[in-house]
């Protein structure tokens, strides 16, 4: 229950780092109207809180959950323990028994054949006792491999959740850096625990764009969309680097592809830096041309 609160609250907010950084892009005439648009605030001082206190939870809850298998196995190992006993004690009760029988039969017909019972016996009661051994060995052993399977989920399960703490933080660290080389640096971090994050490839792209290399952005979202072919930030990202480089064509079509899968990247491709040769070859007009019929 806490991991799927996890999840839908890290769904919540990864909206918001995205309206942030997209901001971050506006001139500061559009910053200004933009703020004078707000009507609730955009970050909550108790997010960062929250999630602390739901992983501490979860935590709590994973190792109480890791007491209680290690109660219940102590407890059925004295369990199978005192049943061995008891049928242990039953076995030797009844060879006692027999024994018993035995002499009483002897007494009757005599000696003669006493060597004989003897050796018979012996052999009646080790194989008594090897079938009773077999038994709870194959018994504990299941036991055992239950147990070591519950324990591999366990530690599985809070590899996760550490792993998405960290990138978590990263992402917060990433909306928090100044420059465009210390974002690239915390995507390369986000990237070597998770090579196959589109987003974080995208995101690089963007910065790498930024820093005058859109060739590196292009190879960047190739990478992106052979992971995931309908990832529309990563066509439009790979569209600003193409109309950066004037592949007008090859751009123009990527852009179609970006609008396609989210039409709200119509809008952002007006004022785009990165599409301004685009626009000036006039295929964004025709796109918006498109549109409005």
């Amino acid at each position: 229950m806490h991991m799927y609160r996890l999840i839908i609250f890290l769904l919540f907010i990864a909206p918001s780092s995205t309206i942030a950084a997209t901001e971050d892009k506006l001139p500061i005439e559009d910053k200004n109207n933009v703020i004078d648009k707000l009507d609730k605030p955009l970050y909550n001082p108790f997010v960062e809180r929250y999630v602390l206190d739901e992983l501490k939870t979860l935590r709590t809850d994973l190792q109480s959950q890791r007491a209680e298998m290690i109660e219940r196995y102590t407890k059925t190992e004295l369990a199978a323990s005192d049943r061995a006993i008891n049928y242990a004690t039953s076995t030797v009760n009844n060879i006692f028994y027999i024994i018993a029988a035995a002499a009483s039969i002897l007494a009757l017909v005599g000696w003669s054949s006493v060597r004989e019972i003897r050796h018979k016996l012996n052999e009646i009661i080790e194989q008594k006792v090897s079938n009773i051994t077999e038994d709870y060995e194959q018994r504990l052993l299941t036991l055992e491999s239950k147990l070591k399977d519950r324990t591999d989920r366990i530690i599985s399960a809070q590899e996760d959740i550490s792993r998405t703490n960290t990138m978590h933080s990263l992402w917060m660290r990433a909306g928090l850096e100044a420059t465009h080389q210390a974002k690239i640096d915390v995507y390369d971090q986000i990237l070597s625990i998770s090579p196959n994050d589109t987003e974080a490839l995208t995101y690089k792209a963007d910065e790498v764009l930024e820093m005058g290399e859109p060739q590196w952005a292009i190879n960047l979202c190739n990478k992106a969309l052979s992971i995931d072919e309908q990832y529309a930030y990563a066509f439009y990202q790979r569209a600003c680097a193409n109309s950066t480089l004037n592949h007008l064509d090859t751009a123009f079509e990527d852009l179609v592809n970006a609008i396609e899968l989210s039409g709200t990247y119509l809008d952002e491709a007006k004022t785009d830096k990165g599409l301004e040769n685009l626009r000036n070859s006039g295929k964004i007009d025709e796109l918006l041309a498109t549109d409005s019929h």
